[in-house]
């Protein structure tokens, strides 16, 4: 045979080999649902199709048995073909509730009276988020929040993150918890900043398959009102969620009770007839992520309780939750406070006249250590006594002087 012949021969063999070769097609399929490997070839008759997983025949069936289709133990019960579509030339084989002890590669061989056919098919079997849970944990001493997303295949990944950004570096703790299944729940906590207390604490969960990111963020708050006064509860979406729907709820230890719901596309509102009374909403300013609530003429037994406010969009949730203390009534409120008035009043004037006795005291005893000490009243009278002696005797011989003079002047003359 001449070197043109064989190579004229190997290049039909390749283009033959060629033509009965089917690219391997990749399927992603998810836990617990129905899904679909498929197997295409020319149509003809006679059909005898086998599924191969791992090299090992899973599934069965040939046209004319009397047992029809055959599946292993392992597939018993849990995968089916449709024999009304095998002659027009589809071996698809569709599994039940796939489970990740389904995940590998497939072969589907069919023989008619034509010839053979072969396909490949690799099957990935995913469990994707669902969506998250975020709460506020107060514990003895500290406060940390809890991020936790259930029955996740791949195991996810957890980032945690703050609005407005922090310097300081957050240290979450995060477990990876697996089933029965080989289903993931990641629990992952951040001991929240202290000395930040208006701080959006974000917890981001993402898959190694790409699919989409999960983000839900959490901002908690305490404020008090009046009974009687207007009072408007703060409730502000980040700056990265754009037209969302809000959602407002209230509970004071019972199962939350729905107020409104807002949906910033189509401008419907939906409230609980309830409140309609006692809440009002700007929806002009919900796309702007401003969805704060205005609770008018509120109880104090009514309306004190926690208030939630949910801003959400696809893959991404924002909360704040505030707890919300009305006061009793404006009278009671009024005489406890001028009660307290009083006795401030009554506390200061104590002071001060405790004060103005300890001056006078201290003056008192400065001032009599000043005098000269006091004589006994007798001693007093004797020196009188002693003086007004003297005096006289004085006087007494002043006058004989006086009159010795006289005389002299008598006898001169």
């Amino acid at each position: 045979m001449s070197t043109l012949s064989i190579w004229a021969c190997l290049l039909f063999a390749i283009s033959a080999a060629a033509q009965d070769k089917t690219p391997d097609v990749t399927m992603t399929c998810l836990v617990s649902e129905e899904c679909l490997l498929p197997c295409s070839f020319p149509p003809a008759t006679q059909e005898s199709v086998r599924w191969f997983q791992q090299d090992v025949v899973v599934f069965s069936f040939r046209r004319g048995d009397i047992s029809g289709q055959t599946a292993s133990q392992a597939l018993a019960g849990h995968a089916a073909m449709f024999p009304q579509v095998i002659s027009g030339g589809n071996a698809s084989l569709v599994l039940k509730e796939v489970g990740l002890k389904d995940r590998g590669t497939y072969r589907c061989h069919v023989r008619t009276s034509t010839g053979e056919h072969n396909a490949k098919v690799v099957l990935k079997v995913e469990a994707p988020i669902q969506g998250l849970s975020l709460e506020l944990n107060r514990l003895s001493g500290y406060e940390e929040m809890k991020c936790i997303v259930r029955n996740v295949f791949p195991p996810p990944r957890v980032t945690w993150a703050t609005e407005p950004p922090t310097f300081e570096d957050l240290r979450p703790i995060t477990r990876m918890l697996a089933d029965k299944r080989g289903l993931y729940t990641a629990d992952s906590r951040l001991k929240t900043l202290s000395g930040q207390p208006d701080l959006i604490y974000i917890c981001k969960v993402s898959t190694s398959y790409g699919g989409s990111t999960w983000m839900s963020s959490l901002r908690e708050r305490e404020i008090r009102g009046s009974e009687g006064r207007d009072l408007t509860i703060p409730c502000f979406a980040p700056p990265y969620l754009n037209n969302p729907t809000l959602h407002w709820s209230f509970t004071n230890g019972e199962d939350p009770a729905h107020i409104l719901t807002y949906d910033s596309r189509s401008g419907d509102s939906v409230s609980t007839p309830s409140w309609d009374n006692h809440v009002e909403l700007d929806g002009f300013r919900v796309p702007f992520g401003d969805g704060s609530l205005r609770l008018m003429d509120p109880e104090h037994g009514v309306h004190t309780g926690t208030y939630s406010c949910v801003f959400s969009v696809p893959y991404n949730t924002h909360t704040e939750r505030t707890d919300v203390s009305i006061d009793g009534p404006t009278v009671n409120r009024s005489t406890s406070e001028a009660a307290s008035y009083w006795w401030i009043v009554a506390l200061a004037a104590a002071v001060v006249i405790l004060g103005l006795v300890a001056m006078f005291a201290y003056l008192k005893l400065k001032g009599s250590a000043a005098k000269p000490p006091r004589r006994d009243p007798e001693e007093v009278t004797e020196l009188n006594s002693v003086k007004d002696v003297g005096d006289e005797s004085q006087m007494s011989e002043g006058g004989r002087v006086l009159a010795g003079g006289t005389n002299e002047q008598s006898g001169l003359s």
